[in-house]
C-alpha cells in the first residue's frame, strides 16, 4: 500500500518540521540513511509535561509517543521527499521522563512503535532502545529519535 494513502486511512496529516530547540539540525542524510534527531512530545503545540510513575500514567504516555511518531514522519518526509522512498524503519531510540521505580518505558514507546508498524507494515519494523531518564528538555514525558534506510 501507498504511505500517503495509509497515512490518509489513519486520519494523519503530517506536520512541518519543527524548528531546533537549540543548536542542531532536525535531520542529517548520510548515503541511504536518515538520522532524525530527537522530538519531544508536543500537545497543543506546546511540550506534553510529566513524568510517568509521578505525574503521568503508560496510556496517556503511550498516546505522547505516537503524537511524536507522527512528527518524526513530517521531519522524515522533509528530508526524503517522499515517504514511499523509506525502505525500512531502522532503528528507534526512546526517553522516558520517568521516576526510578517505573519499569514500563518500553510499553510507552510502543505508542511510536506500533504507528511506524501501521504506516509502513513490515518496513515498520525496526530495533529500538527504550530508557528511563530523569529529565528530558522542557519537562516532556517522552524524546524520540529515529534512523530509516530510503
Amino acid at each position: 500500500m501507498n504511505v500517503n494513502d495509509k497515512l490518509k486511512e489513519l486520519n494523519i496529516t503530517l506536520p512541518p518540521v519543527a524548528t531546533p530547540a537549540a543548536a542542531y539540525v532536525p535531520f542529517v542524510r548520510t548515503g541511504n540513511l536518515v538520522f532524525i534527531s530527537g522530538h519531544i512530545a508536543r500537545k497543543d503545540g506546546k511540550p506534553w509535561v510529566g513524568q510517568l510513575g509521578k505525574t503521568m500514567q503508560t496510556e496517556e504516555a503511550k498516546q505522547a509517543a505516537r503524537s511524536i511518531a507522527i512528527d518524526l514522519l513530517g521531519t522524515l518526509q522533509a528530508a526524503v521527499g517522499d515517504l514511499n522512498k523509506v525502505k525500512r524503519i531502522v532503528k528507534v531510540m526512546s526517553l522516558v521522563n520517568s521516576t526510578p521505580d517505573f519499569t514500563e518505558q518500553h510499553l510507552v514507546t510502543n505508542g511510536a512503535s506500533e504507528l511506524f508498524s501501521q504506516v509502513f507494515g513490515d518496513k515498520g519494523a525496526h530495533a529500538r532502545s527504550a530508557f528511563g531518564v530523569a529529565q528530558i528538555p522542557m519537562g516532556a514525558c517522552v524524546e524520540i529519535e529515529l534512523i530509516a534506510e530510503v
